[in-house]
């Protein structure tokens, strides 16, 4: 758990409620955190996700992991110390956007499960809406793929800790939805993620 080093600090409560920015938007805040290793997809359903609640009306946003440590992260590498930061500060994020009714897609490949645990458990105790969504993709597979290069880099020792290759990844043991992606098509996995969503009634069924 990070240190809180900040002292005299109470939570200022406004006069509008998480409930009530719900009803302004027709719709339910929750964290729908996609993990998985590099290239099993999760931007990918990500996007396709976002695309689809966009055009029903729902007001979505995207965390991408790239686009995060090319910003408010960028001061941090990928030591298992880093990587939990980077986690923790999303974590946080995604909290304030599901507090302004918002659905945020976060797709990081959050390798260590207490990391996402702490995630989960920063909603849970908020009273908010976390969907862990596991793309479960075999490392064979996954390195096939390669979308970016990073497997090849990784092999040659090019890059260090990289998540399969040589630092571990540890799957959900208890994940929300679970998509085998190599073996579902894009429309299938997005069917899935939607019926999820409707059954929790964070959109309208």
């Amino acid at each position: 758990m990070t240190e809180q080093k900040g002292t005299n600090l109470t939570w200022h409560e406004g006069e509008v409620t998480r409930a009530q920015r719900g009803e302004l938007l027709g719709q339910k805040g929750a964290t729908i955190w996609f993990t998985g290793l590099s290239g099993s997809g999760k931007s990918t359903v990500a996007v396709a996700l976002e695309s689809v609640l966009h055009a029903q009306g729902r007001l979505v946003y995207r965390l991408d992991g790239d686009n995060v440590r090319l910003g408010i992260n960028k001061n941090l590498g990928f030591t298992a110390e880093d990587r939990t930061e980077n986690i923790r500060r999303i974590g946080e994020i995604a909290k304030l956007f599901v507090d302004t009714g918002v659905i945020a897609l976060s797709s990081f490949v959050s390798p260590y499960r207490a990391d996402r645990d702490l995630v989960r458990k920063l909603h849970q105790d908020a009273g908010m809406e976390f969907i862990e969504v596991y793309l479960d993709v075999p490392l064979a597979e996954a390195e096939k793929r390669d979308p970016k290069g990073l497997y090849k880099k990784a092999r040659a020792g090019l890059i260090k800790n990289f998540t399969g290759i040589d630092d571990p990844y540890e799957a959900p043991e208890a994940a929300e939805l679970v998509l085998p992606s190599h073996e579902m098509t894009l429309q299938q996995e997005v069917e899935a993620l939607l019926n999820l969503l409707k059954a929790r009634g964070i959109i309208p069924a």
